[in-house]
């Protein structure tokens, strides 16, 4: 069977050692789980975007993939810097949200993951928690010396029963790879939660429009997706109603 071609927004990284130039890149997690659901990933190299042009791009696809990274510009959401954002980007900014607006427009399954969440969520109007340690009683969402270091904290997560989420992990309560310091506030106008920690954070969103598969998760389910098939089910989920 052909694999269906997925978007994946990459994001570029300074050059090094590697490359004398700057390199647009997508996460080898992220591209191996959508491989093992059957699609093929295809990365798209940020730039300003209008809305026809992301629209034009994305009808070369069946499916959208957000990955997780840094920080949204919280102006984007009516909000001054707070001292402990990072990485902020204009041009991933506008480039990931224009794609947001074209695949809705399109009705392109859509996978979000942390960052993209996020990105989603600031997209259609909601609005950010710049950081969650702020915030008394949280269970610990990433590792000791975030944002260095490649390791992630794990929790468990409850999920809404009968929603597209735990249709497509396969339950209703999950044990996840976590790595982020900002969080859900204010919901975007079309989308509910679905999915909590014990902290009462937002760690599932949905589009409610019932030809609108797209789904944002903000743990990071590629991380642990080649040993855990709950993690693994969410792109296959995302394969099949790509197909």
């Amino acid at each position: 069977m052909k694999r269906p071609p997925i978007a994946v927004a990459g994001r570029v990284a300074a050059a090094g050692r590697v490359s004398r130039s700057a390199i647009s890149f997508a996460g080898r997690v992220y591209l191996d789980a959508v491989l093992r659901a059957g699609g093929e990933p295809l990365t798209l190299s940020p730039r300003e975007l209008r809305h026809d042009e992301a629209v034009q791009l994305l009808k070369g696809f069946k499916a959208l993939v957000l990955m997780g990274g840094a920080d949204v510009d919280p102006h984007l959401y009516g909000q001054q810097r707070q001292p402990h954002v990072y990485g902020v980007n204009a041009e991933q900014d506008q480039f990931e949200m224009a794609l947001v607006h074209a695949a809705i427009e399109l009705k392109l399954p859509t996978l979000a993951v942390c960052r993209g969440i996020q990105l989603v969520n600031v997209a259609l109007g909601g609005t950010l928690i710049q950081h969650i340690g702020d915030i008394p009683g949280v269970v610990q969402h990433a590792p000791g010396k975030f944002p260095a270091g490649q390791d992630y904290a794990l929790h468990d997560v409850e999920i809404t029963p009968r929603t597209k989420l735990s249709k497509a992990v396969g339950a209703t309560k999950v044990n996840v790879a976590s790595f982020h310091h900002q969080g859900i506030d204010v919901v975007g106008k079309g989308l509910k939660v679905v999915a909590r920690s014990s902290d009462g954070l937002v760690e599932g969103l949905e589009h409610t429009g019932r030809d609108q598969w797209l789904i944002g998760v903000q743990w990071h389910p590629e991380d642990t997706a080649a040993t855990d098939p709950h993690q693994q089910n969410l792109y296959d989920a995302l394969i099949s109603v790509a197909r």
